[in-house]
């Protein structure tokens, strides 16, 4: 669930939940929607908007097409790459490549922050019992104190590949913003791919670059309005 509410820093903030009611301090996708929505409400009316979420005001750049916004530019902001800060235990700072006990596998993972933590799994093959069996282990694995959203990810070539994510405390999800910049930079420090990436989610194609420049990670890619309508809350 995304709630849009007021913000005195930006022109809107966003608060988002996970299906078992954990608080997600972001959420790469969500933003995209969010800023279609201030947008084409008359909210604010600006090419360029403000979106504050889990305590940062991120940058937003839209491509708008006869009132309608077609596509979304993100500045996710810099990768956390301390341990401390994702947070986890995994060996190393920041944890690139590190190993990894899942069940009856053992993985080789990078971890990265993103506002959220990510563990970027690098596999041979995507396959819907390494997602449903290993992503729920990896999520609750010790190593990560406050759970961690996992990306299994298979390389095509230096600038595209294919991701599926197990976010934390919702499950497969269909696609990841904040996971794409997580494979980006994860890609970029074990010298897998490249800084501009293409990947290839269950939900479509998220175009990312961590820029070398200022050390911040770009995220474009597609809005589009699926269903509206009303619901009715009891209040009690």
């Amino acid at each position: 669930m995304v709630l849009i509410c007021p913000a005195e820093n930006a022109h809107a903030e966003m608060r988002m939940y996970n299906v078992d009611g954990s608080y997600s301090e972001n959420c790469g996708n969500a933003l995209r929607c969010v800023a279609k929505y201030v947008y084409e409400h008359g909210i604010a009316q600006e090419s360029t908007l403000k979106i504050a979420t889990g305590g940062r005001v991120l940058q937003t750049r839209l491509t708008v097409n006869g009132g309608v916004v077609e596509k979304v530019q993100i500045d996710m902001g810099e990768p956390v790459l301390s341990a401390a800060e994702i947070p986890t235990t995994l060996p190393g700072d920041p944890p690139v490549d590190a190993l990894l006990t899942a069940g009856d596998r053992e993985f080789r993972v990078t971890s990265v922050s993103m506002g959220n933590p990510h563990c970027v799994v690098y596999v041979d093959e995507l396959t819907d019992e390494l997602v449903s069996v290993y992503g729920p282990l990896i999520e609750t694995h010790a190593s990560f104190p406050r759970r961690v959203n996992v990306e299994f990810v298979q390389v095509l070539d230096r600038g595209r590949v294919r991701q599926r994510t197990w976010e934390r405390g919702s499950g497969e999800t269909l696609a990841c913003g904040t996971g794409a910049c997580a494979v980006c930079v994860a890609g970029t420090l074990t010298n897998r791919t490249d800084r501009k990436l293409a990947v290839e989610l269950l939900g479509g194609t998220l175009e990312i670059e961590w820029r070398s420049s200022d050390n911040r990670v770009q995220m474009t890619g597609p809005a589009v309005e699926v269903y509206h309508g009303e619901f009715a809350l009891p209040l009690a």
